[in-house]
């Protein structure tokens, strides 16, 4: 065990870390105490050498993250809401632009902020026979903040992406896979084995070079990110002092 917080835990087993989500109470949903407990668990897996890869998951049987807490945000001022808004949309600008392959394992409901962080993620894996994966926002009237929507616009699917947007339908894992907004939606004993095996596979990429291509290919988030001192630009291209092709 690496960190264990109020609200995740982060562990690693060889060269895959893995974030699980611990506050089934509240249906992993955020707030600052929370945020604060992500940061943590991300500075130290940022701050890691050699190659590596990310898993990010739920011990709830039925829910991976609904997003922010609302009985929680109900009771800040008017005037606090904006701070912890930005705090938020940090966390992901941080997870869409990290320095490692990230992996999202959806074992149950994915809704709202808790839709997001999945789309920050590299890679979706969702649980086949039970939880949703749905954009909430247009029924709360809350609009994406432009951080947000950046990263929503990641998901692989333009079209299911703005359906799932604008209708607040809420759909399935088989229906994500069939859409592209997830790679695979898998039984619920299998859903853990795939991330592994999937992390393992991705852990073997030179993470230098990983990074420097996610970042180019995500400029828009990454320019988002590395205004708020979250990440840095791609170095793209043939490094100083680097031959790719020396055997």
């Amino acid at each position: 065990m690496l960190l264990s917080r109020n609200s995740l835990t982060l562990t690693r087993e060889g060269d895959v870390f893995r974030i699980t989500m611990t506050d089934t109470a509240n249906d992993n949903t955020f707030s600052h105490a929370v945020l604060d407990d992500w940061t943590a668990a991300l500075d130290l897996v940022s701050r890691s050498d050699g190659n590596a890869a990310l898993i990010i998951g739920s011990n709830s049987p039925k829910t991976f993250s609904t997003g922010i807490n609302l009985g929680w945000i109900t009771t800040l001022p008017t005037a606090e809401i904006e701070p912890f808004l930005q705090r938020f949309d940090e966390l992901f600008l941080r997870v869409a632009t990290l320095n490692l392959p990230t992996i999202a394992e959806i074992n149950g409901n994915c809704y709202a902020g808790g839709a997001i962080l999945a789309a920050a993620c590299d890679f979706r894996l969702m649980r086949a026979d039970r939880g949703r994966f749905c954009y909430t926002e247009v029924k709360i009237r809350l609009p994406f903040t432009p951080a947000m929507l950046e990263v929503v616009r990641l998901l692989p699917n333009a079209q299911a992406m703005f359906e799932l947007s604008v209708t607040a339908d809420a759909w399935g894992g088989e229906l994500c896979a069939a859409r592209g907004i997830v790679d695979a939606a898998v039984s619920a004993d299998d859903l853990p084995l795939l991330a592994q095996e999937r992390a393992i596979q991705l852990a073997a990429k030179d993470r230098a070079t990983y990074t420097a291509i996610k970042r180019g290919i995500r400029d828009r988030v990454n320019q988002l990110a590395v205004e708020r001192g979250l990440s840095e630009p791609a170095q793209l291209g043939l490094q100083p002092g680097v031959n790719p092709f020396a055997r």
